[in-house]
């Protein structure tokens, strides 16, 4: 294993994150808050200690599927341990459990918190819980792609084990082009956000904050009742905007360069997605329509819950746990569902259930008709059989974690609702559930196993599982001690 290129790569990261630290230092400096001492200690730490894991040099840049998985699950690790220091010295939160929580909860999206007050936080900790959304919605490690000094085979291993979804592809040849693509295109809907609720009404502060968490699918607000008490206009910008972040971006490179009959046409996964998202809100909202005024009302908070959950995003303008069991049913099976592959939204993913589908159908057809050969299609396009392969093993061992996570998390003697909910809603990075960790709960009064057991939900649901597992397999590790070049290049190709 080429260890001196993964800890040339963890130097990197601690570099970056040092960077993004300067944004809550920028926050405190303006509102002469003291909090922002703490992350100019924690940035100058993360510069020190990248700059000398970077000096560990490598011999060659070249690596392979093995060290891509190690370095991109190592890398969230350190960016979460560090990304919770500044936030637990300031004594905002009571532990460094507690803190580690919530800067896991921000990078994976996830949005899950264990604090009961949102507002008490200082401006300088409240945007940075927001940025690290942003900086992990997209991908840490894909916004590297452009100045690693990688070559593209090592890039796309490194984009496999950190982008969501079934398959990975690249927009253009060279992997560094197609991430300095995506990022563009995240960072101009960002863009787009902030200046549309600015138009609403709202300072450049809390525009910055909730388009860092809409755009990155988070879900951490800047008040105690998320969302609902901004106006209507910026709300259904947050809903537009949290369903244009729940479709694959490549959609958007694909209208980019007017190739439009791939991006709405022969879209399968999007144009099911928005089916699916269309009739959700439709039927929760006849569901509660005796609780409002007027249909239009209730339709409008249906639409927001159903997109708040099915993009992962995870904010609120509604206590959902006191709908009927219909309309909760429905957002359970939402946040299973999750969002489209390619995009900064989590859950199983629109495609992966596609995949397992036609997987399903071509079987029983297998089985009326022995000799006919059936394949699956999406998009288009016929699936590999490795892919489809992947997308039901990736179920079953998806329905292993829960079943071991809600194991274990019932020690806390939660109702079984609680239970549940709360590792689905941490597995696949949605952030709210039902009961005690609903819209108005939080993870608070988890035990410290819990936590722990949660944390690690939110790291392998947002990495797909794989990465992070593998870690675990004899197999990583036990390598045999001679390999060339080409026989690695041969495994790799296989896998």
């Amino acid at each position: 294993m080429n260890v001196s290129v993964i800890l040339n790569i963890l130097g990197t990261v601690l570099c970056c994150e040092g960077i993004f630290m300067l944004a809550p230092l920028l926050v405190a400096a303006i509102y002469g808050e003291q909090a922002g001492f703490f992350y100019a200690v924690v940035a100058a730490a993360c510069f020190l200690t990248g700059a000398v894991l970077r000096f560990t040099r490598p011999k060659t840049g070249v690596f392979y599927s093995r060290e891509g998985f190690v370095a991109v699950t190592f890398s969230w690790i350190i960016l979460s341990m560090a990304g919770a220091l500044p936030m637990f010295l300031t004594g905002e939160y009571p532990s460094y459990i507690d803190a580690m929580f919530d800067t896991i909860s921000g990078f994976t999206t996830t949005g899950a918190s264990v604090l009961s007050s949102v507002e008490e936080l200082s401006r300088a900790t409240a945007f940075w819980r927001c940025f690290t959304h942003w900086s992990g919605g997209m991908g840490v490690l894909v916004f590297l792609m452009a100045v690693l000094p990688l070559s593209g085979s090592s890039n796309l291993h490194l984009m496999r084990a950190e982008s969501p979804g079934p398959s990975v592809g690249k927009l253009v040849p060279k992997v560094r082009q197609t991430a300095i693509i995506l990022y563009k295109i995240y960072i101009f809907i960002t863009l787009m956000q902030v200046a549309a609720l600015m138009l609403a009404g709202l300072p450049l502060y809390d525009s910055l904050a909730l388009s860092f968490s809409t755009v990155g699918t988070g879900g951490f607000a800047l008040l105690n009742s998320s969302i609902a008490s901004y106006n209507i206009a910026v709300q259904i910008i947050i809903i537009i905007f949290m369903l244009v972040c729940a479709i694959n971006f490549n959609t958007y490179y694909l209208i980019k360069i007017r190739r439009f009959k791939e991006a709405f046409i022969q879209n399968s996964e999007a144009g099911l997605f928005l089916l699916i998202v269309s009739a959700s809100a439709v039927l929760i909202a006849f569901n509660i329509k005796d609780g409002f005024s007027s249909f239009p009302q209730a339709f409008h908070t249906a639409m927001f819950q159903v997109a708040t959950l099915v993009s992962s995003t995870g904010f609120a303008t509604a206590d959902f746990n006191l709908w009927p069991e219909f309309s909760k049913t429905i957002l359970v099976l939402l946040m299973f569902m999750g969002a489209c592959a390619g995009s900064t939204g989590g859950g199983f993913k629109v495609s992966r259930l596609m995949i397992v589908a036609g997987a399903v159908k071509n079987e029983l057809l297998n089985m009326i008709h022995p000799r006919s050969v059936q394949k699956v299609n999406m998009n288009g396009r016929r699936v590999p059989d490795h892919i489809v392969n992947t997308a039901l093993c990736y179920m079953t061992v998806y329905v292993f974690v829960v079943l071991i996570s809600v194991l274990l998390v019932s020690l806390d003697n939660f109702d079984m609702t609680t239970n549940f909910t709360a590792v689905l809603a941490t597995l696949n990075n949605i952030g709210p559930g039902l009961n005690a960790v609903g819209p108005t709960g939080n993870f608070g009064g988890f035990s410290v196993l819990s936590k722990i057991v949660l944390m690690f939900d939110m790291l392998v649901g947002r990495l797909e599982l794989f990465p992070v597992l593998t870690l675990f397999s004899p197999w990583m590790w036990r390598l045999p001690a001679r390999r060339s070049r080409k026989e690695f290049q041969k495994m790799d190709e296989f896998e």
